[in-house]
């Protein structure tokens, strides 16, 4: 099932998002594979804020999919999101700083 964002305009400075995105790769929320960054929570709100973060810097949120339910204590599943975008530019200085700073898995890989 894939969910449809409708179109995001920059809502915030470009530093300002890629200080989000930075504190999101510390918290293996977001990764770099390939050419693209995937970006996993619980909370729809956060994609949201996500696609405003990438839009702002220039790139494009390409799909959001619900990936799993995840159980948070005995009674109650949370839905996990997967957002994948894609920055424009190579070179970009988040792909550098997820060289430094990232992982190879988000925090809610089951390999790990």
């Amino acid at each position: 099932m894939l969910i449809q964002l409708e179109s995001v305009k920059p809502k915030m400075l470009p530093p300002l998002a890629e200080k989000k995105m930075r504190c999101w790769i510390r918290s293996r929320h977001l990764i770099c594979s390939g050419n693209f960054f995937i970006f996993e929570t619980l909370e729809y709100t956060t994609i949201e804020r996500f696609s405003e973060c990438v839009a702002s810097l220039g790139g494009t949120v390409i799909s959001v999919d619900p990936v799993n339910k995840i159980w948070m204590g005995d009674h109650r599943q949370v839905i996990l999101y997967q957002a994948k975008a894609s920055l424009h530019t190579p070179h970009h200085t988040l792909k550098q700083y997820w060289i430094k700073y990232g992982g190879f898995y988000t925090r809610f890989d089951v390999r790990v």
